[in-house]
């Protein structure tokens, strides 16, 4: 399996998604949860975090350079838009350039669907774009087939 959770948070470390492909009970869920949003905000995820060292404010630049770590047997990639930040937690053997380029066609997706997409419309619609998944595997790349049946469905509303 490829993709084994995505979860979204804001800049204030508050999940406000979560999609998990493989099973964990709930305790386990909030406890990765709260592990990586802890990690990444204690090591600089967001570059407006700032370490105080000896009084002196000194930016945590390496961590948030990179856009992927590894976190108990996953990798985690992440990604910034807007005031959130989307963490993917997949396997080792995945390629990490691709599931940064899946969560840019994600919000892609999201934006040609509501014309200028906002950090609500991400939030409260994500669903529409989860056709772009199936039991952790991307199955459909294609912006056109994602969102045909999810513009019928609307008309039929």
């Amino acid at each position: 399996m490829g993709i084994r959770f995505v979860v979204m948070v804001n800049k204030q470390g508050q999940t406000h998604l979560a999609q998990y492909y493989e099973y964990l009970n709930l305790d386990e869920r909030r406890a990765l949860e709260a592990e990586i949003v802890r990690k990444f905000t204690d090591c600089g995820l967001a570059p407006w975090i700032w370490l105080m060292v000896g009084g002196l404010a000194v930016n945590n630049a390496f961590f948030w350079m990179c856009s992927f770590v590894e976190h108990r047997n996953n990798k985690v990639v992440y990604r910034r838009y807007a005031s959130l930040f989307f963490l993917v937690g997949v396997d080792n053997e995945e390629n990490e350039l691709g599931i940064l380029e899946f969560i840019h066609l994600l919000v892609e997706t999201m934006d040609r669907h509501f014309g200028n997409v906002c950090e609500l419309d991400i939030m409260f619609h994500l669903e529409k774009a989860q056709e772009m998944v199936m039991s952790g595997c991307v199955v459909e790349t294609s912006k056109a087939n994602i969102l045909s049946p999810i513009q019928l469905m609307e008309k039929a509303l």
